[in-house]
């Protein structure tokens, strides 16, 4: 396990030397002698957006050479580029003023609706088979409440975000992420804020099953504060500091029903997360990839001085290729990994395979606990469809409304490693699962995943999701 955390460790200095030269687009030179040179670029339909915000996000500069053979390739890449910002709902790229080899690009944005306020309605539970299947669609599993979201609030394609949540998990939380806080564009800031508290707690686990305790008083407290920088030099790389403070606190019930619930009966604990991300993004979408390469690594410490209640060296490593094998057939392969150093640590901070977007297509039922994991996927998709609807009464600019729907096949394989796996049947050996699905995708971030998976242990069922796969 410490040969892997060390070749993680290299991966990601070797990504930092590599990766910006990538990032920046380096080629060698056509030999094609026609060419353009770029005059200036011109932005149009940015009514909210910052004309020097939407600039950045162009890798192209006036001055610059394009050979007309890679003209029409560079001016759709640039176009992506914009989507990917999630600022706009379209972006269409020409070019204007041609005299001799000069010439303007134009890029024209329709700009999405940034501001929403919306009710919260949302299970409490990992999935939405847990819930409906073995929690009996109860509602008292149900979170409530109102959310408001102001993205691109000053038009730097910053965003603030506050939450108000009743219910299973009584929450609220405050965030503010600023992207550039210098005048060329690299620079980043956030901060974030929330406390929740439950009355129900997932205390323990058993045959891969969270088990859980409940009282009428508040079972539980969490309350986190942080501050993140990052650094985005060229469009492809982002540098990411995470900085959080956690306290969290559990009444004397649940520490006697699990001392190691928060290590060493404790019914409270604090601590410092500090985590490094790089993050490299090189894919035709940043929301739902078909084409290209996306990769997250990340190195964190827990526990730092006064606050180290828990304390952990963790690793992280997320990967992901996707490929058109031809028109509209589509193959994708991804790992998703973790180790912590070292492997007793209390029940919080042992949570592997099921939590999160951290499972395999086919065990949603189940969670692996432990302290290091690796899942492998692989999905072939086919588009079957792709059409638009225009939406009654909508205004014009936001009534057609983009559907593709792609039928898929796919398999996982995975491991969790436990040092204390209890009566955990998956712990410490290889999973496997299957199954055929469809994803139905629109604009807005949104992708519904319809999926019939089976797994080794011969249970099969029909899945829903609303987040990709990978």
């Amino acid at each position: 396990m410490l040969r892997c955390c060390y070749y993680l460790l290299a991966m990601i200095c070797l990504l930092e030397i590599v990766l910006p030269g990538i990032a920046k687009g380096q080629s060698v030179p056509a030999k094609d002698s026609s060419y353009l040179v770029v005059r200036t670029i011109i932005v149009t339909g940015n009514k909210k957006t910052r004309t020097s915000v939407i600039l950045r996000e162009i890798s192209t500069v006036p001055g610059d050479t394009i050979y007309l053979h890679d003209l029409a390739n560079t001016l759709e890449e640039r176009r992506k580029q914009l989507l990917n910002t999630s600022l706009f709902l379209n972006v269409t790229a020409n070019i204007k003023n041609w005299n001799g080899n000069n010439a303007d690009l134009v890029f024209e944005v329709w700009e999405r609706w940034y501001t929403f306020a919306y009710p919260i309605f949302k299970l409490a539970d990992r999935n939405f088979n847990q819930w409906w299947v073995e929690k009996n669609h109860s509602f008292d599993r149900i979170n409530i409440g109102v959310s408001g979201t102001q993205e691109n609030l000053t038009g730097r394609n910053d965003a603030l975000n506050a939450a108000l949540q009743f219910g299973y998990t009584q929450r609220f939380a405050l965030q503010y992420n600023l992207p550039y806080i210098d005048k060329h564009f690299r620079h980043g800031l956030g901060i974030l804020a929330s406390y929740k508290r439950n009355r129900e707690v997932n205390d323990s686990t058993s045959d891969n099953k969270q088990q859980f305790f409940r009282k009428d008083e508040f079972l539980r407290q969490v309350y986190v504060v942080g501050l993140n920088y990052s650094y985005r030099r060229a469009i492809n790389t982002r540098h990411q500091v995470f900085v959080n403070y956690n306290y969290e606190k559990v009444a004397d019930s649940v520490a006697i029903l699990n001392p190691n619930y928060l290590g060493k009966g404790r019914t409270k604990v604090s601590f410092l997360d500090i985590t490094y991300r790089i993050t490299y993004i090189k894919a035709d979408s940043w929301v739902y990839p078909l084409k290209g390469f996306n990769l997250v690594a990340e190195i964190g410490k827990r526990g730092l001085g006064p606050w180290a209640d828990v304390n952990d060296v963790h690793f992280r490593l997320n990967m992901a290729r996707y490929w058109e094998l031809r028109p509209k057939t589509f193959a994708a392969l991804g790992i998703r990994s973790q180790a912590k150093l070292t492997n007793d640590q209390p029940y919080i901070n042992q949570q592997a395979l099921g939590y999160g977007d951290d499972y395999l297509r086919g065990l949603e039922y189940y969670v692996i606990d432990g302290t290091s994991f690796a899942v492998l996927k692989s999905t072939l998709r086919q588009e079957l469809l792709s059409f638009k609807v225009k939406l009654p009464i909508v205004p014009k600019k936001f009534n057609t409304v983009p559907v593709r729907i792609l039928a898929k096949v796919f398999g996982d394989a995975g491991y969790a490693y436990s040092k204390f796996p209890g009566n955990g049947f998956l712990n410490n050996r290889m999973l496997y699962t299957a199954g055929v699905g469809v994803d139905i995708v629109s604009f807005y971030d949104t992708c519904l995943r319809i999926e019939y998976s089976f797994n080794q242990l011969g249970q099969k069922g029909l899945f829903l999701h609303t987040s990709v796969d990978m």
